[in-house]
C-alpha cells in the first residue's frame, strides 16, 4: 500500500495526528463493519483498537498511507479473520472472509453498518448513561477520557459503564440488525433521544463552570447529519438535525464576555450564525416533503424556525409558538414540555397565563429538583409585580442548579429584587439543627434541607404554612415507604414546635407501619454480589461491612475514621460498637488512603457552594461530604437490578445477615 511521509512534520507527531483525526472519522465504519463479521461488539472495538495500535507503531516510521481508513479498516479485518480461524468460529464462510479482507482498500463500507451500530449502541435494553457513553465510544470515536471530560465524569466510571454495556448487549443477545417495521418507530426514538441528549449537555451543560461544552454540540450535530444520510426516508431524524442546527446558531449570543447567560430575547440576532440557520432550514424543508403528521422533534423544530425567522424578539410570534407547543404536549406530555409551554402561553397571553400553568406543575414529583421550575416561576412574577416572590424562586433555582454559571446568573437576579423582612426558613433551620446531637442532626438536616430546597430558603419563617409542607411532603415523599414517610413527619413537627409555629404536619397524616419480616439476602446471591467484576471500592466496603457487622445502614453511614480500632475490628457507634470479620478488615485499609479523619464512606465529589454541609459530615483532608443514605441505597439497587428475578434489585437492609449485635466498650 503507498505511503506518503510528510517532511513538513515531525513524522510521529505527524503519524499520531493523522491516527486521532481517521479514528474520529472513521471508527464508527471499521467497528460496524467488524460487528457484522464477528457479531460481538465489544469483540470488534478490541480488533478495531488493534488495528490502530498497528497504525501507531508503524506510520512513524513507513508513513501515513494514502488511504488511511481503508488501511486501518484492512488491518482490522484480517484480524477479525484471524480471530474467527482460531475459535474455529464459521468455519464454512472463513474463505469468504479472507477474501473480503483482501479487497481493493478503497471498498467502501455498508451504510447500513453504520446504522446497525448505532441502533445497538442505543437499544433500550440500556439505561441512559450507557446509551450515550456506548454511542459516543464507538459511532462517534471518543475516547473514554474525552467522555468523561465532557460530562464531567471520572475515567474509571465512563470505562466501567462502556464495559458494563457491552456485557449486557452480549447477555441479552441483542442482534447486529436493523430494527423491523413493527420496532422501528420505538427503536429510533431511542437513538434520536441519545443524541439530543449529548446536544443538550453541550448546549446548556447541567454542571461544571461553563454554560457551553461547544465539543458535545459538535459531536451530536455530527451524529444528527451521519443519521439523517443513514435513514434519508424518517422524517422526525430531519426535525432533530433541524432543531440542533438552529439552536447550534445562537452559541456566540448565548454568553456574555465573562461567560455569563444571555436570555434569548435579550441576545444579539447579529451574531446568530446565518449559515447553521439555513442548513436548519433545508432540514425543516426535508422533513415537511416527506409528509406524515409531525412528530416531536419536528414541532420542536418548527418553534426553533418561529424564533429564527424573528428580526428581533418583539418580532415572534408567541401565539404561532404557544400552538405548537399544545400540539407538542399532546404527543410528549411530559412535566419539561409543559414548563415551556408556560412560558409561550405567559409570553402570548399575559403572565397570569403562563404562571396558572406553572404552579400546576409545582406538586410534580418530576420537577421537584429542576431548577428552570422556580426560575420561570420568578420571570413570570417578576412581570406581574410580585419582587419578593420571585426573588425567593431565583434564589431557589440558584441552590438547585449544579451549573456555575447559571448559578451565579439566578444569583444577580435575585439580588436586583426587594426582599422579605424576618428570619428566613433556612436561617432558623440552620439555628435549630445547631442545637442537636451529631445523629439527629444529620437525620433531621435531610428533612430541612429537602423543605429549604422545595419552597426557597429565603422564605420568610412567619409566611411558612401546613399547605406549603404537606405539597413538599406529597412531591418528596409521596412514595417512600410509611417508616420514611414517619420520620419526616416527626422531624417537621419537631422543628415547627422549636419555631412556635402552628403545627406545619396538621395536613400531613401519619402512615400507619405494619411490621415485616425482611427478606435477607441468601448465600448465593451473596457470592454473586461479591464476585461481580469492577465492584467500587468504596461500595464493596460499605456492603460488606454491613453483612458482617449486622448493624443499621445509617449507623453504618455515620461513622468516623477517628472511631475505628482497626487492630481489634471494630469502631465505636454511638453507645455501642459495631464489629466486622477479615473481608472488611481487608478492605478498610485501602479505602482509607492514609486519611486520620473525617467521614468513614464519602460522597463521589465535593459539595457545590450551594449546598454547604455541616462540618461533622465534612472530610478535612478531601473536602468530601460523607456519602448520604440516598446515594448508597441508589447505587445497591442499581447494581443488584441484574441479581434480582424481579429486577428491581435489593436494599441495603437486606445486606444484614442477623440481627445487630453491638459490642460494649471494654
Amino acid at each position: 500500500m503507498p505511503v506518503r511521509p510528510d517532511p513538513g512534520r515531525h513524522p510521529v507527531t505527524g503519524a499520531h495526528g493523522a491516527v486521532d483525526a481517521v479514528w474520529k472519522a472513521e471508527s464508527a465504519r471499521i467497528i460496524a463493519a467488524l460487528t457484522r463479521m464477528v457479531h460481538d461488539v465489544g469483540l470488534a472495538e478490541e480488533l478495531a483498537q488493534d488495528a490502530l495500535l498497528a497504525a501507531l507503531e508503524q506510520w512513524p516510521a513507513r508513513g501515513v498511507p494514502d488511504n488511511p481508513g481503508a488501511w486501518l479498516t484492512t488491518a482490522a479485518k484480517r484480524r477479525a479473520v484471524d480471530h474467527l480461524r482460531r475459535a474455529r468460529r464459521l468455519e464454512t464462510r472463513q474463505a469468504e472472509l479472507a477474501r473480503e479482507a483482501d479487497q481493493r482498500d478503497d471498498l467502501p463500507e455498508s451504510q447500513d453498518d453504520v446504522l446497525r451500530l448505532m441502533f445497538l449502541s442505543c437499544h433500550p435494553v440500556l439505561p441512559t448513561e450507557a446509551r450515550v457513553a456506548l454511542t459516543l465510544r464507538l459511532v462517534a470515536g471518543l475516547t473514554p477520557e474525552e467522555i468523561a471530560r465532557a460530562f464531567l465524569d471520572n475515567e474509571p466510571r465512563v470505562i466501567r459503564r462502556i464495559s458494563d454495556a457491552k456485557r449486557t448487549l452480549a447477555r441479552e443477545g441483542v442482534p447486529f440488525e436493523l430494527p423491523g417495521t413493527d420496532e422501528l418507530a420505538g427503536r429510533l426514538s431511542s437513538v434520536l433521544e441519545v443524541v439530543y441528549l449529548v446536544f443538550n449537555e453541550g448546549y446548556s451543560a447541567t454542571a461544571g463552570d461553563d454554560l457551553l461544552r461547544p465539543g458535545l454540540c459538535l459531536e451530536a450535530l455530527r451524529l444528527g447529519r451521519l443519521l439523517a444520510e443513514l435513514a434519508p426516508g424518517q422524517a422526525e431524524v430531519h426535525g432533530l438535525v433541524a432543531l440542533m442546527e438552529i439552536q447550534a446558531s445562537r452559541t456566540a449570543a448565548r454568553t456574555g464576555q465573562d461567560g455569563e447567560p444571555v436570555q434569548l430575547h435579550e441576545q444579539n440576532r447579529g451574531r446568530w450564525d446565518p449559515l447553521l440557520i439555513r442548513r436548519g432550514f433545508t432540514a425543516m424543508l426535508r422533513a415537511r416533503d416527506l409528509g406524515g403528521p409531525p412528530g416531536p422533534y419536528v414541532l420542536q423544530a418548527a418553534i426553533a424556525v418561529c424564533h429564527a425567522q424573528a428580526r428581533t424578539a418583539e418580532d415572534t410570534d408567541w401565539a404561532q409558538i404557544a400552538s405548537l407547543y399544545d400540539a407538542l404536549v399532546r404527543l410528549r406530555p411530559t412535566p419539561v414540555v409543559r414548563l415551556n409551554r408556560a412560558v409561550a402561553l405567559g409570553m402570548a397571553h399575559g403572565p397570569h397565563a403562563g404562571l396558572e400553568v406553572v404552579d400546576a406543575l409545582v406538586v410534580d414529583p418530576a420537577l421537584r429538583d429542576y431548577h428552570l421550575l422556580p426560575a420561570v416561576r420568578g420571570d413570570l412574577l417578576v412581570r406581574l409585580g410580585r419582587e419578593a416572590e420571585a426573588r425567593r424562586e431565583f434564589e431557589r433555582a440558584a441552590a438547585l442548579t449544579r451549573n456555575a454559571a447559571e448559578r451565579a446568573f439566578l444569583s444577580r437576579r435575585a439580588s436586583g429584587l426587594r426582599s422579605d423582612d424576618g428570619p428566613t426558613l433556612e436561617q432558623a433551620a440552620a439555628e435549630f439543627l445547631g442545637g442537636l446531637d451529631g445523629q439527629t442532626a444529620r437525620s433531621y438536616g435531610q428533612t430541612l434541607r429537602r423543605l429549604c430546597l422545595a419552597l426557597g430558603g429565603r422564605l420568610p419563617l412567619a409566611s411558612l404554612s401546613a399547605d406549603d409542607v404537606a405539597r413538599v411532603f406529597d412531591t418528596a415523599w409521596g412514595r417512600t415507604a410509611a417508616r420514611t414517610w414517619n420520620r419526616h413527619r416527626s422531624a417537621t413537627r419537631s422543628f415547627g414546635a422549636w419555631a412556635g409555629l402552628a403545627d406545619l404536619t396538621a395536613n400531613v397524616d401519619r402512615r400507619p407501619q405494619t411490621p415485616c419480616e425482611t427478606a435477607y439476602l441468601g448465600a448465593e446471591v451473596l457470592d454473586a454480589l461479591w464476585r461481580l467484576p469492577g465492584l467500587p471500592l468504596r461500595e464493596h466496603t460499605l456492603w460488606r461491612l454491613l453483612h458482617e457487622s449486622g448493624a443499621g445502614v445509617r449507623a453504618v453511614l455515620s461513622l468516623d475514621v477517628e472511631d475505628l480500632d482497626l487492630d481489634d475490628r471494630r469502631a465505636r457507634a454511638g453507645a455501642g460498637w459495631v464489629g466486622w470479620r477479615s473481608g472488611t478488615a481487608g478492605l478498610l485499609p485501602e479505602l482509607l488512603g492514609g486519611r486520620r479523619r473525617g467521614p468513614l464512606f464519602l460522597a463521589d465529589r465535593r459539595p457545590a457552594p450551594a449546598r454547604p454541609v455541616a462540618a461533622a459530615d465534612l472530610c478535612p483532608e478531601t473536602g468530601r461530604g460523607r456519602l448520604s443514605y440516598e446515594r448508597a441505597e441508589y447505587l445497591f439497587k442499581h447494581t443488584t437490578r441484574p441479581l434480582d428475578p424481579a429486577g428491581d434489585g435489593y436494599t441495603l437492609r437486606q445486606l444484614r445477615s442477623r440481627q445487630p449485635k453491638r459490642r460494649r466498650p471494654q
